[in-house]
């Protein structure tokens, strides 16, 4: 049974003091294939420690964050850019829309979405979205966008039924998160009528870690908390669910 973080931010500074650790703890248990979505440029650098330090685990994506759209968006843009042509990375991410922190910058994260979004068709790259209240919006881009050479993973997903529709109309999985074992996270109310082979699990560690352990660091070994809640709502075994999600996993990234 292998699991598969589809999104970590292991590079984290919440993990300065015992980052081997915890990735052993996940390794140990089973969770041997990490995604790493990129933030910014100073980022970068720490990621590409990560992957040198765990080489056969590591998947690095590399894109501009949307809560890191700023003054400096062009200069970020021109940084993704320089890396996507220099190096192998397995996805464009995490790229999207973000109104709950700042709506300033909304027409400027909207245009960065939409560019990274071609440069992911460029490379033949998966897209990775992080949606914070702002489904419409990205809905909004994905149809100007939407066709064949599209696809990815809806990160966190958070919506509703309609909505978890409409994203794999466009091409996405669902990443599934702690979000799903919290009491008013609602997803879990109707994720088991959503087929399994649209769904991915993730992390999005140090963040939203799971019940038991919410409100403190979430690490990618308690993926395994994610997983058996959705053997619980979809009735079926642990095993089925890692080999499956898996499986989404390295169809959307093709590794």
């Amino acid at each position: 049974m292998i699991l598969t973080d589809t999104h970590t931010h292991l590079y984290s500074e919440a993990f300065n003091e015992d980052r081997t650790e915890v990735v052993q703890r996940a390794i140990d248990n089973n969770i041997k294939r990490f995604f790493i979505p990129a933030i910014d440029s100073d980022t970068t650098q720490a990621m590409y420690d990560l992957e040198k330090q765990f080489p056969e685990h590591m998947y690095l994506m590399m894109g501009l964050h949307p809560t890191s759209v700023s003054e400096t968006v062009e200069q970020e843009l021109k940084h993704v850019e320089e890396e996507l042509a220099k190096r192998t990375f397995y996805a464009v991410g995490e790229i999207g829309i973000d109104l709950y922190w700042d709506k300033g910058f909304f027409e400027a994260q909207r245009k960065a979405f939409k560019h990274q979004i071609k440069l992911a068709k460029k490379y033949k790259l998966p897209i990775v979205i992080h949606c914070r209240e702002a489904f419409d919006e990205i809905f909004e881009v994905l149809e100007e966008e939407k066709g064949e050479d599209l696809c990815g993973i809806f990160h966190c997903f958070t919506g509703t039924k309609s909505q978890a529709e409409q994203a794999i109309r466009y091409n996405m999985k669902l990443g599934i998160g702690g979000v799903v074992t919290f009491k008013n996270g609602k997803i879990d109310q109707f994720i088991n009528e959503i087929d399994l082979k649209h769904i991915v699990l993730e992390t999005d560690s140090p963040y939203l870690a799971p019940k038991p352990y919410r409100g403190k660091r979430n690490e990618s070994l308690y993926i395994l908390k994610v997983a058996e809640k959705l053997s619980e709502l979809y009735g079926i075994s642990l095993e089925e669910i890692a080999r499956q999600t898996t499986q989404n996993s390295k169809d959307v990234f093709g590794i």
